[in-house]
């Protein structure tokens, strides 16, 4: 593309932020057209990617990351960089109705007229939810963004930095002809032992559907093209059928993995949170004494991401000792003939009978410790705001 016609088309995505957001302003304010970073370009150019090229995002609530995604030059999404999300709100799973502050989960379309960039949290776009499935299944909201400033109630938090790099990587692509973007969001990232784990939740069937679209993407480099038919979410088969066996092949590898999980007897958890969470970056800056700014209801986050076992894992069989080898260069010790000699009063090895102290059984005791974990503290490494929000 020539820089003429580039910056013909910039113009374009601009006029329209303009009409969409403020038909009154005469220009667009100094951060909505800030420049993308060097680094970041410089990172473009090693992934062997342009400004101009389309875009993909994915945002993962448990893990509290977004990544952007670039398009290459053989035609693949290539991944560029990952974002600590600052936070969100809410739970692990779809948002249902306005004021349930719920973040939404699902398949998205970002088009020019989506990007706020007069956002009253430094610069945002809206999600587009509800979308088709959204509205097939009753749901209702509006102005669910991702934006600057760490306050979330239904939204994806960044900071205000992370936000001006994310919203001019997303305007160069539109402007480099890319007419809509895909915003992919999900309640974890969708391995075959997240959904094993989380089996039992009451949203497994609408996570299968999210599931199938990233297992796709993932297998092929390929924006997977999305539709709703009977309120499921659909996936057309790749044009070239060579991506489309791939996908065909990760998603009977994946399912072949989950089943086994299941089958070996991997506990099925639940993960709740009191209204959200935000990456463990931003909870190590903020525990030393950091200024992230504005914080939506902080005090939700010690009760963030606590895991419930709801199906204790099964215990798995003890490992059964290999004959012992005699060591070489000593002599064995010779066998008695005949049968080895009872011991009557032996007791032996694997008998049930449990220890006790005084009147306090210990078998009574392990009863009440069936599927529990020691929770140790992490390590957290001496990280700067600055290097945590670059990275």
């Amino acid at each position: 593309m020539s820089s003429r016609s580039l910056a013909w088309r910039k113009a374009a995505v601009l006029a329209a932020m303009l009409v969409s957001w403020d038909a009154g302003a005469a220009s667009l304010p100094e951060k909505a057209l800030a420049p993308i970073p060097a680094a970041t370009l410089s990172l473009m150019a090693a992934r062997k990617t342009d400004a101009a090229a389309p875009i993909l995002i994915r945002t993962f609530k448990k893990e509290a990351e977004l990544e952007i995604w670039k398009r290459a030059r053989d035609g693949r999404f290539v991944l560029l960089k990952t974002y600590p999300i600052c936070r969100w709100s809410g739970q692990l799973g779809p948002k249902q109705k306005q004021g349930d502050r719920q973040t939404p989960e699902g398949f998205y379309s970002i088009a020019p007229k989506q990007m706020n960039p007069n956002s009253a949290y430094y610069l945002s776009f809206d999600t587009g939810f509800p979308n088709a499935y959204d509205k097939a299944h009753g749901a209702s909201g509006s102005a669910l963004m991702v934006h600057g400033t760490c306050s979330s109630a239904g939204c994806y938090a960044m900071t205000d930095h992370q936000v001006a790099e994310i919203y001019a990587i997303a305007r160069d692509a539109l402007a480099g002809g890319q007419k809509a973007f895909q915003f992919q969001a999900f309640p974890f990232r969708m391995s075959a032992q997240n959904m094993a784990r989380h089996r039992i939740d009451p949203n497994i069937d609408f996570w299968r559907q999210l599931k199938e679209g990233a297992d796709r993407f993932e297998a092929t480099g390929e924006e997977p093209s999305v539709g709703v038919a009977g309120g499921r979410y659909v996936f057309a088969p790749c044009k070239d059928p060579a991506r489309e066996a791939l996908a065909q092949a990760r998603m009977k590898t994946e399912e072949a993995r989950f089943a086994a999980l299941v089958a070996d007897g991997v506990a099925a958890v639940r993960t709740t949170y009191s209204d959200g969470g935000q990456n463990a970056v931003f909870t190590a800056l903020a525990a030393k004494g950091a200024s992230l700014g504005q914080i939506s209801r902080p005090e939700a986050l010690a009760f963030a991401g606590r895991e419930i076992t709801v199906i204790p894992a099964k215990p798995k069989r003890p490992t059964q000792l290999a004959e012992a080898k005699p060591i070489a260069g000593l002599a064995s010790a010779p066998r008695a003939s005949g049968p080895t000699p009872a011991f009557p009063s032996e007791m032996p090895i694997f008998a049930p009978t449990p220890l006790s102290y005084g009147s306090i059984s210990l078998a009574s005791v392990s009863s009440n410790l069936a599927g529990s974990m020691p929770i140790m503290p992490a390590v957290l490494a001496d990280i700067s705001l600055d290097a945590a929000l670059r990275r």
